[in-house]
């Protein structure tokens, strides 16, 4: 079987990842750090919202290949894609703030566990049933 919804939301995903690593090159550049974050707020926050985003895309996007490749279906699969990508933009745009808002913070994190925990179940239902 063939993929056709993940990547397409693996290649969105992938332009978001480019942004934010591009983030952190500029902020380390602004603030003349060439390592680490110099004890800069500004390239650590820039920092962490990259690495949030790395810690977190990869492995929604194997639950949901997994469930693409056992036939899942199709507007679940949309829509758990849908609901990463929002989550983490939103959270991406929430920790980027200086003066952070923690709604779109949460918001993106509660999205992003909804899409482990959804994705995750859907593939042991797939094996159960």
């Amino acid at each position: 079987m063939a993929l056709t919804i993940i990547p397409i939301f693996a290649f969105v995903l992938a332009l978001v990842f480019v942004v934010l690593s591009l983030n952190v090159i500029r902020a380390r550049r602004h603030h003349k750090v060439g390592l680490g974050t110099g004890q800069n707020k500004a390239v650590e926050r820039a920092m962490r919202v990259h690495a949030n985003f790395a810690e977190y895309v990869p492995f929604c996007l194997l639950l949901l290949t997994l469930l693409e490749l056992n036939q899942a279906n199709r507007f679940l699969l949309i829509a758990l894609c849908s609901l990463l990508l929002i989550g983490r933009l939103l959270h991406a745009f929430g920790v980027s703030m200086e003066q952070e808002r923690f709604i779109f913070r949460v918001s993106g994190m509660v999205m992003t566990f909804i899409v482990i925990v959804s994705a995750a179940l859907a593939n042991v239902m797939n094996v159960i049933l």
